[in-house]
């Protein structure tokens, strides 16, 4: 693993989570009550013996900067590095990151300079657990030029990804980016016979993804990306003109993995986390998932109903409050007898000091007292007032307001949005 150099491609813009990257780069987006969307590549690397990391990013990197400088402390003798690569003008390229294939191309002077046999590429915007030792294995073992790591889906999801055509042997002859028909994806369906031989039940789940997750021969990156020079995208332009020239392997995984891109798929995946048998456990002892350490006290819960909820360091939840499947973040501050259902609350970056910054006037931070938040995401460092109703109730797919959004039918409070006394959304 000490010749495997890992990129990490930090997105563009991310408006499949607006507002919650009003202010921050997709990577930094907070999950889970502590951590953030970046902790989860970073920790499987750091897991998988991938010492040797750069994050590519182009947006509202200073929070981003700012969490991976604070937690990711690599030994000096370890010779690994952890760093952000913003886009910058070079005498090379002077634009914004057009897509994933630009996004490596601007920054390939770093493999160039760096001593890696493999490269390998991830987003910053999934949840997942994978030993990249046995990915590497695959590849290595196939001699690939560029090996993908593979999902097990049904039909129905496989219009919303890239699915691949195999041989018998695991070898990738094939790759269409999100097929939307029925005739587009009959070529692509995986014998329930060649998956379940190599341990997987196939139940229905006949199409093979990419999970986003590649190792390419170093090499074998520069000759791609040499031989389409126009290309900006990996997925619908570079592999479909290598897999003409260049051995692509697909790797097999068969557990949890979620694409959390958009405020739909961020929303349910968080809730589930708090859910009595999780999807993806971060109490496991196995890959442990890394994140900032932050000394802060335990939570104090006081007289509250808690049910399938998480709640992190440094809260206070007061009486008669209700959580029932929520998720509460970092320095959350819940009033009395608040009602939290199916909800989101991201905390804060610092405890409220009334009368100092200019909000003397305004409701503290958290939630205020006999407020009611149901299918919401309340952002980092936002004031709730007393008696706030925040539901929904009419049901409204998209909508924008003063000091809210609706995505997907789920209101989204932006970061430090205050919210007055007796306000209903």
């Amino acid at each position: 693993m000490q010749d495997v150099l890992s990129l990490i491609l930090g997105g563009g813009r991310g408006a499949g989570l607006y507002p919650l990257t009003k202010m921050r780069s997709e990577p930094a987006v907070p999950l889970g009550g502590k951590y953030r969307l970046i902790d989860i590549p970073v920790s499987n690397c750091i897991n998988s013996g991938v010492n040797r990391v750069y994050v590519l990013t182009q947006f509202l990197s200073v929070s981003l900067h700012r969490h991976i400088g604070a937690t990711y402390k690599l030994s000096p003798f370890s010779h690994g590095f952890i760093e952000v690569l913003a886009a910058q003008q070079t005498n090379e390229a002077s634009d914004w990151y057009r897509g994933t294939a630009d996004a490596l191309r601007q920054n390939i002077r770093y493999v160039h300079g760096d001593r890696c046999r493999e490269v390998l590429v991830l987003y910053g915007d999934q949840l997942y657990r994978m030993d990249f030792r046995r990915l590497l294995r695959t590849h290595r073992e196939t001699k690939a030029d560029v090996t993908l790591a593979v999902l097990p889906v049904t039909a129905a999801q496989a219009a919303a990804y890239g699915v691949v055509r195999l041989d018998d042997t695991g070898r990738v002859t094939g790759f269409v980016e999100k097929p939307g028909t029925s005739a587009a994806l009959a070529p692509l369906r995986t014998a329930a016979g060649w998956l379940e031989a190599r341990g997987v039940a196939a139940r229905g789940r006949e199409y093979l993804a990419s999970m986003g997750i590649y190792v390419f021969r170093r090499d074998a990156l520069l000759h791609l990306l040499d031989a389409v020079p126009s290309a900006n995208d990996l997925a619908i332009e570079v592999f479909p003109h290598g897999l003409q020239t260049h051995r692509f392997q697909a790797h097999l995984f068969d557990g949890f993995w979620e694409d959390l891109g958009t405020i739909r798929s961020y929303h349910a995946v968080n809730l589930a986390l708090a859910s009595d048998n999780p999807p993806f456990n971060f109490h496991s002892p196995e890959g442990v998932i890394y994140t900032h350490m932050r000394n802060l006290p335990a939570a104090r819960i006081n007289g509250a109903r808690v049910a399938q909820s998480l709640v992190s360091d440094g809260c206070v939840i007061r009486p008669g409050t209700r959580l029932e499947r929520a998720i509460v973040g970092v320095r959350s501050q819940i009033g009395r007898n608040v009602t939290l259902r199916d909800a989101i609350v991201l905390g804060a970056n610092s405890y409220d000091r009334p009368g100092r910054g200019g909000v003397a006037a305004a409701p503290p931070l958290g939630v205020g007292d006999d407020s009611v938040l149901e299918g919401v995401i309340v952002d980092k460092n936002c004031r709730i007032g007393r008696g706030v109703r925040i539901s929904n109730q009419g049901k409204v797919g998209e909508a924008e307001g003063e000091n809210y959004v609706i995505r997907d039918g789920i209101v989204v409070i932006p970061n430090g949005a205050v919210i007055p006394d007796g306000t209903v959304i």
